[in-house]
């Protein structure tokens, strides 16, 4: 790795690198430079579904398993939710302030809320239908909440509840945009759905990645196109996050072309009403997850996925790549220099430096 430092009088210190996979990056004063990596725990496990709870890290996980690793304690919880003989996983997670809400993929669909305080267990949402397949869940406030899934007429399948979570009702598919043919959604990280206040952005793939946009807790919809790769099944945005309500990035690409780096990041300082593409060439193929850096004022972005931990911190523009761990899939920070992150067979708590 070869580092040459310009000074400019005294105030512009300014970094280039050659970095490990070749991409000639930008890295400025002030950003992250490495990271400490702490490993909670690990176990013969797959876990694309967390949310932070204070001092608790819920997961929702394969094998019918759900539980917690208590921070402050050091201690992992974890219970498992039997129903007949099914075999659950659960890729989407949410919480209010009572309880948490455990999500599982495929036939039947079902919905579970667990108590906080006691870890009881109660079914509140099940579903029937051989298309059934939620991706991402995430609440607005302590009373309301929606979950995404893919199409099993001509329209996501979206629920919401309007009680703190006690019960569940789809929305009509005349409510709804409609989706192209092969349009869906992926269960890669339970960031599908991105909520600031009252507005809700969910991201599709498959033959078309597209934004959906409602400005009223899932009441009105709108549809907005995107630059992203499309056009096959396993193509489109598989995650996105909004810094605040103007300024949002998507990423994704081809699952099946890992480390092409083109077509696979965009980003919006409208409200996502336009998506410019950024970032060609560079940084990650593949994404599984993308999360703005809080206090990063909209241009520090890390993600997770084909290429390991990468920063940004102009945008998207440039990328750092901070681990070549590629078997982590889904991430959420704790504060600006913590962050964890879960995936195959761990979890762990990422320190930025």
């Amino acid at each position: 790795m070869r580092k040459v430092i310009l000074f400019f009088g005294a105030l512009i210190l300014l970094m280039s690198f050659k970095a490990l996979n070749h991409n000639d990056k930008k890295s400025f004063w002030g950003g992250f430079t490495s990271i400490q990596i702490d490993t909670l725990f690990q176990d013969k496990i797959s876990i694309r579904a967390i949310v932070i709870d204070k001092n608790k890290i819920w997961y929702g996980a394969d094998n019918s398993r759900f539980g917690y690793y208590d921070l402050d304690k050091k201690e992992k919880f974890e219970d498992r939710i039997y129903r007949d003989t099914l075999n659950l996983e659960f890729r989407s997670i949410a919480q209010n302030s009572q309880s948490v809400f455990l999500l599982s993929v495929g036939n039947p669909a079902l919905l579970y809320q667990v108590s906080k305080k006691t870890q009881k267990v109660k079914l509140v949402y099940k579903e029937v239908h051989e298309k059934v397949f939620y991706d991402s869940m995430q609440f607005w406030n302590d009373k309301e909440g929606i979950a995404i899934g893919d199409p099993t007429e001509d329209t996501f399948s979206i629920i919401v509840t309007r009680d703190g979570g006690e019960t569940w009702t789809k929305i009509l598919s005349d409510k709804l945009p409609t989706n192209a043919e092969g349009e869906a959604a992926f269960a890669a990280s339970n960031s599908n759905i991105v909520i600031k206040g009252n507005d809700t952005w969910l991201v599709s793939g498959g033959k078309k990645a597209r934004v959906f946009y409602s400005p009223d807790k899932a009441k009105t919809w709108k549809v907005i196109e995107t630059p992203i790769v499309q056009g096959k099944a396993m193509t489109g945005i598989f995650t996105a996050d909004f810094y605040d309500a103007k300024h949002g990035f998507i990423a994704g690409g081809d699952y099946e072309l890992p480390n092409k780096k083109t077509d696979n990041k965009a980003f919006t300082t409208d409200g996502g009403n336009t998506w410019k593409l950024i970032g060609q060439e560079m940084g990650f193929g593949y994404a599984s997850c993308v999360q703005y850096v809080p206090g990063g004022n909209g241009k520090e972005i890390i993600c997770v996925g084909s290429e390991g931990i990468q920063y940004s911190q102009n945008g998207g523009e440039n990328w750092t790549q901070l681990s070549t761990d590629s078997k982590l899939f889904t991430i959420r920070f704790v504060n600006r220099n913590t962050a964890i992150a879960a995936g195959h067979n761990k979890v762990i708590r990422i320190r930025f430096k």
